[in-house]
């Protein structure tokens, strides 16, 4: 049995879990979200408590079993508390600014990118080197945090660029003067 696929997910007070066929669908305080589940997983509600089963042990089901128990957990974490993530920017004049729903990035290049965020996903910018990435779907936040990562990934020799918080960035010694 899988480890994690075994697990009980717990549901909370003020948040429902209701299941349509092959579709779950998960409501709280933050939002909603609905998982279609794959036919040979099956999921069952009982008074507060969601469990995952599989059909058979074969390795295409036992790779189900675990990865559909951590997305339908990840949709209830989603819509109690929601998900974040915080990507820093890092150069001498590189900088973003809110623009709409979406925000402007300066990152060295002779153009500014515009970056708009997905449906179900909110930027802060707590300051012009901060950006906030928050939602109730983790795949869609960390989608949209990987996107804006991608404009200007970080370099190894002065390590300019955008980088998630706590990143660290391996350096590399650049080219030394003399024969």
């Amino acid at each position: 049995m899988s480890r994690i696929g075994k697990q009980l997910i717990e549901v909370p007070q003020g948040t429902d879990v209701t299941l349509n066929g092959q579709a779950v669908h998960v409501k709280g305080p933050r939002g909603e979200l609905t998982f279609d589940v794959h036919p040979d997983i099956s999921v069952t509600v009982d008074d507060r408590v969601v469990r995952v089963t599989r059909s058979s042990d074969e390795p295409k089901q036992r790779a189900l079993h675990g990865l559909t128990r951590m997305l339908v957990a990840n949709m209830v974490e989603g819509v109690v508390n929601g998900f974040t993530k915080t990507l820093e920017i890092q150069g001498v004049g590189y900088r973003a600014m809110k623009k709409g729903s979406g925000i402007e990035l300066h990152l060295g290049f002779s153009h500014t990118i515009e970056y708009t965020a997905p449906d179900g996903v909110t930027l802060d910018l707590p300051d012009q080197t901060t950006i906030v990435v928050t939602g109730v779907d983790k795949q869609k936040v960390g989608q949209a945090a990987a996107d804006i990562r991608s404009f200007r990934p970080p370099e190894p020799y002065k390590g300019k660029g955008i980088r998630y918080k706590g990143e660290h960035v391996r350096r590399k010694a650049g080219k030394t003067a003399g024969a």
